[in-house]
């Protein structure tokens, strides 16, 4: 069915006029789309258009559109009383509250209304664009538009096809989308689409590193930040949008999903959410906050002074001998380079995905001397390293003084299967090769998604060559000998890839 979306009386109607439709009408006017928005709140639609108004007026102060552009868009927008009043769209886009009777419901009212060439679009975030479409007489012209907040500012959109949406509908959104100087990515339907699912590895295994008490809220927060290179971290996300959301999206995928593991919710996010200990707007969180609301962080621990007199470490793993080796020769280590430690050398490890105690005991170790250290990342902004549950004060102290010489932060955690960030990085790349082997959406968009809608510093498949796939894939089947939990089974996109030796964005024919 022929579908312009270029054309210059294109007009896109935004039902429900908060956060997420006025800045779904801004785009469209921006774009050059006319608008007609309603919403059932009195007022609320012309609260949202005063809004915008004002947006495009400081856009304009700053130079990023002209004053009449400006004047153009808003005059483009105009409020309608409701569904009824949306006869002379060629889109109507959902933006009202994540409750699929009303969403329902409401839809069914356009469909009435509408004529039958008129896409009916649904900004959910977490409900099934096919099981919102099952109730229409019309589902093949329905899909999923779902935008970013703030929308302005995030430049991704997700067109999601459900079962039964035709072709020109996806490819219709995407054009309007991109009109919208947004980037849109095309997947399938399912759970959570695309980028929240990859942000359960992100949030979800953060929350079980704390639960198991391999590290606090803050000490996962830098390691993400300054070995991870994310921009927060995942306790820091979860305070910003407030566990209220977090925590009901992060349940609703874990049981849409028929409860795959790998989406497993936790009781640290459970038991705050129910306290209403929510985050920034609570006022409490993760962190407690000052009356400037700025979060009472614990301090970094302090430095020890001690030094070990010689340092040993293992050859197991090349990599990271390798490069722990090159960093104690810059801090002037003394390092000893026997096949065996002396007896009162400190032992270092470099496992991947294996805990410091699976190290020595396999390797054959002195579990009091033994300290791990992650070299996978490399070891820049900060180290992490953790002892055995008997690795003796003076050699764990000895180990974290000698790393921290040169003035790079320290991070001790309590001994855990792949560390921190090896966990946290190697489930987002686990997660987003499940979505490209479940074909719900090619692997090179779902990194632009990850990108654009989460702000990671890489998408899941960048991540995993950059790492090696071999040693993604090592984290997680190790983690998964170790815990015997299927939450880490590494998907099979992956492994295959892994054996082969090629990148995870090789396509399958």
């Amino acid at each position: 069915m022929p579908f312009d979306a270029n054309r210059r009386d294109l007009t896109v109607g935004v039902i429900g006029t908060g956060a997420m439709g006025r800045g779904i009408a801004q785009v469209a006017a921006a774009g050059g789309m006319q608008v007609l928005m309603s919403d059932s709140r009195p007022g609320a639609a012309e609260e949202a258009r005063g809004f915008i108004e004002k947006m495009f007026a400081r856009a304009a102060e700053k130079g990023a559109m002209t004053r009449d552009e400006a004047v153009g868009a808003v005059d483009r927008i105009r409020i309608v009383g409701g569904p009824a009043e949306m006869k002379s769209c060629q889109v109507v886009i959902e933006a009202i509250v994540e409750n699929l009777e009303a969403k329902q419901k409401l839809f069914a009212e356009l469909e009435a209304v509408v004529t039958p060439d008129c896409i009916l679009a649904t900004n959910t975030s977490s409900l099934s664009v096919t099981t919102i479409a099952s109730k229409l007489k019309t589902a093949q012209r329905f899909a999923g538009f779902h935008f970013f907040n703030p929308v302005p500012l995030m430049k991704l959109v997700e067109v999601i096809d459900g079962l039964r949406t035709e072709e020109w509908v996806g490819e219709a959104l995407m054009a309007v989308g991109r009109r919208m100087t947004r980037e849109p990515v095309r997947l399938k339907d399912a759970p959570g689409f695309l980028v929240n699912q990859v942000g359960r590895g992100f949030t979800l295994e953060a929350a079980h590193l704390v639960y198991e008490g391999v590290a606090g809220f803050a000490d996962v927060d830098r390691v993400m930040r300054d070995v991870g290179g994310f921009r927060m971290g995942p306790f820091e996300l979860m305070e910003l949008t407030g566990l209220d959301v977090t925590q009901p999206a992060s349940e609703l995928i874990y049981r849409q999903f028929f409860e795959e593991p790998r989406y497993r919710p936790n009781l640290i996010m459970r038991s705050r959410y129910e306290a209403g200990v929510l985050g920034r707007k609570s006022r409490r969180g993760f962190y407690d906050y000052d009356a400037e609301m700025k979060p009472l962080v614990p301090a970094e621990p302090r430095v020890p002074a001690a030094r070990p007199e010689s340092v040993w470490v293992s050859p197991v793993e090349a990599h990271g001998h390798a490069a722990l080796a090159e960093l104690l020769s810059k801090l002037g280590a003394r390092r000893e380079t026997a096949a065996k430690p002396s007896s009162g050398a400190l032992i270092l490890v470099t496992p991947i995905g294996e805990d410091a105690t699976t190290c020595a005991v396999e390797q054959g170790l002195d579990p009091k001397r033994t300290v791990a250290v992650d070299a996978l990342f490399p070891m820049v902004k900060r180290r992490t390293l953790m002892g055995t549950p008997v690795t003796g004060a003076a050699y764990r102290d000895a180990a974290h003084g000698l790393l921290a010489a040169d003035g790079v932060p320290v991070t001790v955690c309590r001994d855990s299967p792949g560390f921190i960030a090896q966990r946290i990085v190697a489930m987002i790349v686990n997660i987003g090769c499940s979505i490209a082997q479940s074909r719900t959406a090619e692997p090179a968009d779902i990194d632009k998604a990850v990108t654009l809608g989460l702000n990671y510093p890489n998408g899941p498949f960048r991540f995993g060559d950059v790492l090696g796939p071999d040693r993604v894939y090592k984290v997680l089947s190790s983690m998964h000998r170790i815990y015997g939990d299927p939450r880490y089974r590494p998907n099979i996109w992956l492994t295959r890839r892994a054996k082969l030796g090629v990148s995870l964005l090789t396509p399958e024919p």
